[in-house]
């Protein structure tokens, strides 16, 4: 790959500290998402296991010997290693034979059964969990709030400009796909859906070699469209299936085919919260039903701008899908946990966030401002109710996450209110760029931080606080460890 042409991703940070402490590192997320970028470019050497070239010769030595294709400058990246899962064996073995961090990063866009594979890799092969690109690493938040600074109760006041619900709708539609940036809507539209082709059509028998029926798939996704950002039960979709598509699908098959769209990594449910937080009241313990990104849920939809615009209830959930998707990117970058909560006194908060340390941030999500006052008022009563149990742990932070806002602030009540077009993960996240500048360490005063290339234009006026100006370009300083 070019590297001076890579996007910089928010997992980036996550590689590096992962190759740092295990001999490798295994990244799994659905096609297309940029996993084979991004390793390749944390790589010194690489074998593609899906290269066509020479009637799959790479696959064929992969399979005929697999320390062979071990060999290479490190980190060596194995792409697609799921296509001959003896592969993970022979890494787990390499590394333990050398003792060596940072040796192998693997990519795989399907969880392979456990055939072939005679070991777990725990403690050698660390896995980490890539998804499509949130609003910040496409360009289309303007990274005003950090989410860590947010669940830890600081947030600065900030306008953060209009959000025009066309263009909201457009970047559901057109997802976070790598591939699609820059492309005009009808086009890039395209993409989900050739991804869900391809996904049924060959990676379905591909994953086991087990031949099932696509329609059903199809329909059993298309029940799951009409059903996103829900926690509707499978029987529930199986009854769905009949009433729309007058088709019976058992329960059994129903089951099965959820489990081969999880390996897949199509869907990316959001599990619920459960820690203990009330006594009184039992926690519901239903998954909230999620694609892996919105547009494939637009995709099987067949969703427009125009036919949204006239169905607010359907692009609700929409939008609530793109924000638990950024949500579950930004806090996992600093090691926190997105959830639920829904319990039999039919109480709900869209999202949950559990820091580190056990404390937990409580977000509704709403579409437009006139829902605000509505969301933080079901927030302040679950709050105390919550407060009101003898054993309760009350949220650290109550937000409302929103579409149309055109401010990040707190209300009087305590609530924030903050546009999703305004999120970034952490404080000090700068967009880097391998061109440019070499990234490095420096030392500027009593100031130490890495040099990071910027995105904008090499006239672009920088503030003091935001970074520095360089001569042909923009560096900005971000904080880290002392040397």
């Amino acid at each position: 790959m070019d590297k001076q042409n890579y996007k910089p991703r928010i997992i980036d940070r996550q590689v590096e500290e992962y190759l740092s402490a295990f001999g490798a590192v295994c990244i799994e997320g659905p096609k297309w998402c940029g996993k084979t970028w991004t390793s390749s470019y944390h790589s010194k050497s690489e074998i593609y296991i899906g290269d066509p070239a020479g009637n799959f010769q790479n696959r064929q030595l992969a399979e005929l010997s697999p320390a062979l294709v071990l060999e290479g400058e490190t980190p060596r990246l194995i792409d697609e290693w799921q296509e001959v899962p003896p592969l993970w064996d022979a890494v787990r073995y390499k590394v333990d034979q050398t003792a060596q961090k940072g040796q192998f990063i693997l990519t795989g866009s399907a969880t392979p059964n456990h055939k072939g594979i005679l070991h777990s890799g725990a403690g050698r092969i660390a896995r980490l969990r890539m998804r499509p690109m949130s609003l910040w690493e496409s360009g289309d938040s303007s990274g005003k709030v950090s989410l860590e600074q947010l669940c830890h109760g600081t947030l600065t006041p900030a306008m953060t400009g209009e959000v025009d619900l066309k263009k909201l709708i457009e970047l559901i539609i057109r997802g976070g796909w790598p591939g699609s940036l820059g492309l005009p809507l009808e086009q890039a539209a395209l993409l989900p859906a050739q991804y869900l082709d391809a996904v049924i059509d060959d990676d379905v028998y591909r994953i086991d070699g087990i031949k099932r029926d696509t329609q059903k798939m199809r329909l059993l996704l298309r029940s799951l469209a009409r059903n996103e950002s829900t926690t509707v039960t499978n029987k529930t979709l199986m009854k769905d299936i009949k009433a729309v598509d007058d088709e019976d699908i058992d329960a059994n098959t129903v089951a099965a085919y959820l489990d081969i769209f999880k390996r897949l990594f199509i869907t990316d449910n959001q599990p619920p919260f459960s820690s203990g937080i009330r006594s009184s009241v039992r926690v519901k313990q239903a998954e909230k039903r999620h694609f892996a990104d919105p547009s494939l849920a637009c995709a099987l939809l067949k969703a427009t701008p125009a036919g949204l615009l006239g169905d607010l209830e359907t692009l609700g959930f929409l939008f609530e899908a793109l924000c638990e998707r950024d949500l579950r990117i930004y806090a996992e970058s600093f090691g926190a946990h997105l959830y639920h909560y829904q319990d039999y006194k039919n109480q709900e908060i869209d999202a949950v966030i559990e820091l580190p340390d056990g404390q937990w941030c409580a977000f509704e999500i709403k579409l437009g401002a006139h829902q605000i006052d509505a969301a933080a008022e079901n927030l302040l009563e679950i709050k105390k109710q919550i407060e009101a149990d003898p054993k309760g742990k009350p949220p650290a932070v109550l937000c409302v996450l929103c579409g149309m806002a055109n401010a990040a602030y707190q209300r009087r009540d305590g609530v924030l209110v903050v546009p999703v077009t305004a999120l970034k993960p952490y404080a000090g996240y700068r967009h880097r760029r391998a061109g440019g500048a070499e990234p490095g360490v420096f030392q500027k005063g009593d100031e130490q931080g890495e040099v990071l290339a910027d995105d904008r234009p090499w006239n672009t006026a920088v503030s003091r606080t935001d970074g520095w100006e360089g001569q042909g370009q923009v560096l900005h300083l971000r904080p880290v460890r002392q040397l």
